[in-house]
């Protein structure tokens, strides 16, 4: 049997790829994490990312980090990105949009730990770049999570005007 059959890939390889309109949580897909004893780190660079202000209807644009430490389970990465893809003519606020990607990721694969941090371009001269974080319950990674967070801009980078 293929495996990406076995592991419910739908997406992976597909000929015909559907790009959502609106946000849509359900494209996302994972696959066995095939060394859960290991701690380690997935991260993607999505510098593509874009959605609505839903006040103004102007888009917004951003470059999306997603660092996680998996557990049992993985995102694949044809569906993280036709998921984020599906942000494109989505209105929420820079805070709200990496917020739900994070809860969604955490929905979708019960990480051990994940950070999410949008770095979006200026619009009226201001630059907003939103983080959040979590740490599985009971874990050493809840931990790690808070100290992450509570130091997470103690160093501010110089801002390059992207």
């Amino acid at each position: 049997m293929d495996e990406r059959k076995q592991e419910g890939l739908t997406l992976l390889g597909g000929k015909k790829t559907v790009y959502r309109s609106d946000y849509a949580p359900e494209v996302l897909e994972t696959f066995m994490n095939k060394h859960p004893g290991n701690d380690y780190f997935v991260k993607f660079n999505c510098p593509e990312f874009t959605s609505l202000c839903p006040i103004t209807g102007q888009p917004d644009f951003a470059t999306m980090y997603i660092s996680y430490i998996p557990g049992e389970r993985m995102v694949e990465s044809k569906s993280l990105k036709l998921y984020l893809y599906s942000f494109r003519n989505h209105g929420d606020f820079h805070e709200d949009c990496v917020n739900i990607i994070m809860k969604d990721l955490i929905r979708l694969m019960d990480p051990k730990y994940i950070e999410v941090w949008g770095k979006f371009t200026p619009r009226g001269g201001i630059s907003i770049d939103p983080y959040c974080n979590y740490g599985k319950p009971g874990t050493p990674w809840e931990q790690v999570a808070w100290q992450r967070l509570s130091q997470h801009d103690l160093y501010p980078e110089k801002v390059d005007n992207r």
